[in-house]
């Protein structure tokens, strides 16, 4: 090929390449678009990167591969590697070294790449990250985050679909968020990492590649509007479903099930609320009772072991503000107090609409 073919090719290249990004441009700024929740989890860090230099991302094959799930994909290469990197298998010293960067006026996000990964790092997050800001009596803050793929429903094996966000919730220090729609996913990333605070952003791995009507330049003047106005959904919960017969609440992978179990259940003629719970940590007690206070009856749905867990504070906290309105105690559907199953026993172990709708029917309902 002559130096003039090439560069002529080259030219052409470039135009396509500059062609193709313009017309993504439009089609993301024309409304409304079927996008997944990887597709605005990435885009969330884009976004976050080119607002603020001190945004870094790195972690297990986060670079050029783009994780193993491909959420980072392209980090690297738009940003380059001062900004996006890989770094040894080694969860403590990921979050070691983002700690020290967090003390030193960075914004570290940092990739867990499976939920069991990151108990090597446990010690860092539960004697260092969570504790800092009160070590130091608040002149240190702790901007990072630290995105944890959980849960289960791919077909995984164990130290691939743990459901750990109950360690989390339970260490004092930490904010613990668990989105479980397209939207949300890039609106709480968004305010994950514009926090002073350290969060544990809770990624459902089985939702990574649902898809919702989603604009996602709307979602960015959203997040600018309310970053002006002071305002966020942190502490949040949200109306998933309405209905006035009884509640389920869920988080994450949990919220798409529940939904399903209500949808069936109208069918059968009860009409139940499905509550997102969706930041853990803090609690929208308020949005939670409110819904129970108005239907008298409850479920609690999550993957996570029932003993012991985020299910069990919820059932706690909802029945020592709301104890003279419930009708009939309240139930929990979880996962099983045993290790994560093989992938053939997986659909035993996680909750589904049927074990949903099970509990349901055992909330003393009257003839």
């Amino acid at each position: 090929m002559s130096t003039v073919t090439s560069a002529v090719n080259g030219n052409v290249s470039s135009a396509t390449a500059r062609a193709a990004a313009s017309a993504a441009a439009t089609a993301e700024a024309a409304g409304p678009q079927p996008v997944t929740m990887a597709k605005a989890l990435n885009t969330a860090m884009v976004d976050a990167m080119h607002a603020e230099k001190s945004v870094l991302v790195f972690g297990e094959d986060v670079g050029m591969l783009g994780g193993v799930f491909r959420i980072t994909d392209g980090l690297t290469k738009t940003f380059g590697e001062q900004r996006c990197f890989d770094t040894p298998l080694a969860e403590s010293g990921i979050v070691g070294m983002a700690v020290g960067m967090a003390m030193n006026g960075m914004r570290p996000v940092i990739e867990m790449q499976f939920d069991a990964f990151a108990y090597p790092a446990f010690e860092q997050i539960v004697s260092h990250v969570a504790k800092m800001h009160n070590r130091t009596k608040g002149a240190l803050k702790l901007p990072m985050v630290i995105r944890v793929p959980y849960a289960g429903g791919i077909g995984g094996v164990e130290h691939h679909c743990d459901s750990s966000e109950s360690y989390y919730a339970h260490t004092a220090g930490l904010k613990v968020f668990a989105p479980a729609t397209v939207a949300d996913a890039y609106r709480m990333l968004r305010e994950a990492i514009d926090s002073d605070d350290p969060v544990m952003f809770m990624e459902p791995k089985k939702l990574y590649w649902s898809k919702d009507m989603v604009d996602l330049e709307a979602l960015r003047d959203q997040h600018a509007a309310n970053t002006a106005a002071g305002t966020s959904t942190e502490g949040r919960a949200a109306v998933a479903r309405p209905g006035t017969d009884a509640t389920l609440i869920a988080y994450g992978p949990s919220v798409p099930t529940a939904l399903a179990a209500a949808a069936a259940a109208a069918e059968e003629g009860r009409s139940l609320e499905v509550i997102d719970v969706r930041s853990i940590v803090p609690f929208d007690d308020e949005t939670v009772c409110a819904s129970v206070r108005k239907t008298g009856r409850a479920v609690v749905i999550a993957e996570a072991h029932g003993f012991a867990s985020v299910s069990s504070e919820i059932v706690a906290r909802v029945q020592e503000r709301c104890f003279h309105y419930l009708a009939a105690p309240i139930r929990r559907v979880t996962g099983f107090d045993v290790p994560y199953p093989a992938p053939k026993l997986e659909h035993y172990y996680l909750p589904g609409v049927d074990r949903i709708l099970d509990a349901v029917d055992d909330l003393q309902w009257e003839e």
